[in-house]
């Protein structure tokens, strides 16, 4: 974070100032209806961020990965009591903030920079892509020694994230699937088992990188993309288990295969559609598809659909299919989803609950609500 304040601070000053950079990227336009690089509230016909799709679908991934992702709940699970757990979500949600400070301004630092040929260093700032933004950045504003310094944290934060991400996954692996069929194992082979899969994942990571590359060009958006498949089903069946006692067990597997499934479909249109164009010399799918008169119901649902729309539609039809299995399988009995959810949970568990926060929780909330307006009214 300190690093990218500083970038901040230097890049203005390269620049010319706040306004400066405003003035350079508010003239970008990045659709037909008026919208530029400042505006985070887009037009409802942009076809890659409309308002009404960024608030469907945020939401969708925003609930599986904060409220259902292991990378995440282990963290608030470790948590001593429940008032512990919840200032630490809270403290997050200011961490949360600083992506602002840490990847935004920058980028729009980077991307003025290059549009106006400053010269930095003695060297005209050039920008190969959006992923190459940061690191440009630092190899050439930061001095030495603060570039070193700069570089190692994002190389700690990068192993510590990836420590974590290994250590669920094996975990998840481990317990909830081979222990479960082999109930015996001792101590010791479940650890083995972990640092197999553990290393499973990482060849797995390692051979999906040119399926990232079929997908999308730049990082961010392939994140997004993969994770607006990989979100709608698990969602579904966490929401409909937390709010209602009816969804049964086989209601919420099936409801996840079939996301799962349909977000495979779409991944797969990814990368078919992705290679044909390519192997026919266009770098641009949609005006192959044009030249070539590709216009069937799969390319047209599963490759030309709004992600953000097509997040929110997975998630409907998730939840169908949850309800639809659950009218016609057993349910769970009540001593299994006792306290589990809001109609399960007894007159105790709500009186603690109640009790683990106070009007600093309340008032911490409102600020990080406000800072988020503000940010929106800010870029609108």
């Amino acid at each position: 974070l300190l690093g990218s304040l500083i970038i901040v601070v230097l890049g203005l000053r390269a620049l010319g100032g706040w306004n400066e950079m405003i003035g350079i990227v508010s003239a970008v336009k990045v659709n037909e209806f008026g919208d530029t690089m400042t505006n985070l509230v887009r037009s409802n016909n942009d076809p890659d961020f409309p308002w009404l799709g960024v608030l469907i679908g945020s939401s969708v991934i925003g609930f599986w990965y904060w409220c259902t992702d292991q990378y995440i709940v282990q963290r608030v699970l470790s948590g001593k009591n429940e008032t512990e757990s919840r200032r630490g979500a809270i403290f997050g949600a200011y961490l949360k903030l600083t992506p602002v400070f840490l990847f935004m301004i920058p980028g729009m630092i980077a991307f003025a920079l290059a549009q106006k040929s400053v010269v930095v260093n003695g060297s005209v700032f050039m920008l190969t892509s959006s992923d190459a933004a940061f690191p440009t950045l630092v190899a050439t504003l930061l001095p030495a020694g603060v570039k070193g310094l700069v570089v190692c944290g994002i190389l700690a934060a990068l192993m510590s994230s990836l420590a974590s991400l290994f250590n669920s996954s094996s975990m998840l692996f481990t317990i909830d699937f081979y222990k479960k069929y082999r109930p015996q194992a001792s101590e010791e082979r479940l650890l083995h088992v972990g640092r197999i899969a553990t290393v499973v994942v990482i060849v797995l990571g390692i051979l999906w990188i040119p399926i990232m590359r079929s997908i999308g060009d730049v990082l961010y958006t392939y994140l997004q993309d993969v994770q607006s498949v990989l979100a709608p089903g698990i969602a579904a069946a966490f929401l409909l288990g937390i709010i209602s006692t009816r969804p049964t067990p086989l209601g919420g597997m099936w409801g996840m295969i079939t996301g799962f499934i349909i977000g495979l479909m779409r991944l797969g249109a990814k990368v078919l559609y992705t290679t044909k164009a390519s192997a026919d010399g266009y770098s641009s799918v949609s005006q192959w598809a044009a030249e070539n008169n590709i216009d069937n119901l799969f390319y047209n649902l599963f490759y030309e659909t709004n992600w953000l729309f097509f997040s929110g539609g997975m998630l409907v039809f998730c939840i169908a299919v949850i309800l639809i299995v659950s009218r016609f399988t057993p349910a769970a009995t009540k001593e299994q989803v006792s306290g589990l959810t809001f109609k399960s949970v007894s007159l105790e568990q709500k009186s603690a609950s109640r009790s683990s926060w106070n009007h600093w929780d309340i008032i911490h909330t409102v600020i990080i609500l406000v800072i988020t307006v503000i940010f929106y009214i800010a870029f609108w």
